[in-house]
């Protein structure tokens, strides 16, 4: 399996204006024969999915949503060479008139996960609202992004007009700070595990990818 998470750890970056994280002992072995961590953090903290209750007034939120729509094939577009700071990734430069359909599970490499921890990381492409709107009518229910956001940061004066009001406001799901993308196969499995937090917009997530084993060849002599 393919580890696409952020590790979570005391005083990592998180977007501007959200909680700080803190991971402090409670219990330690020495002094309490067990070992627990008390942990504090927002939860829109590293790899995370944003629930339609992000930005959609009762939209659903993270415990509502049901796990397989979280896991299946994805389609990876990479436009990780083509892309610099602050730039608009619109749907000429995804290729998204060669394309029919898509799967449910779309996720867009910018290449920006290494910057993580940087300010520049601040400084992402991001998805324009027209290509979001458009994934979603070719089929898109999920989208993952390597970057803080699929929308600029900080987002923009109008929130009607984003990226997440294309996807959450369609009942979509939004999978933010992904890491790893390169690893990937063509056509991976992807699954995203967010912690079912009771009524929250948002929760932190593992998120994998399985590695496709060669078929099996038949033994010599075979059929």
């Amino acid at each position: 399996m393919i580890d696409l998470s952020h590790p979570v750890s005391s005083g990592m970056a998180v977007y501007p204006g959200d909680p700080e994280v803190r991971i402090d002992a409670a219990l330690t072995l020495e002094r309490d024969g067990a070992a627990v961590s008390a942990i504090a953090m927002g939860s829109h903290t590293g790899t995370h999915v944003d629930a339609p209750a992000h930005v959609v007034p009762g939209g659903r939120t993270i415990d509502r949503l049901a796990p397989d729509e979280l896991v299946g094939e994805a389609l990876v577009l990479d436009v990780a060479d083509r892309v610099s700071e602050g730039m608009r990734i619109d749907a000429a430069l995804l290729g998204l008139e060669r394309l029919g359909s898509v799967p449910a599970l779309v996720v867009i490499r910018t290449g920006w996960d290494r910057c993580f921890g940087t300010e520049r990381y601040l400084r992402h492409p991001h998805l324009c609202p027209e290509a979001a709107r458009r994934l979603m009518e070719l089929g898109m229910r999920v989208l993952g992004i390597d970057a803080p956001s699929p929308d600029p940061t900080p987002m923009p004066v109008d929130p009607g007009d984003t990226a997440h009001a294309a996807v959450l406001g369609s009942d979509g799901l939004i999978v933010e700070n992904l890491r790893g993308l390169e690893r990937l196969p063509d056509g991976p499995v992807i699954g995203v595990f967010p912690l079912p937090l009771a009524g929250a917009d948002g929760a932190p997530a593992r998120a994998v990818a399985w590695e496709r084993a060669d078929p099996p060849q038949p033994a010599p002599g075979g059929p």
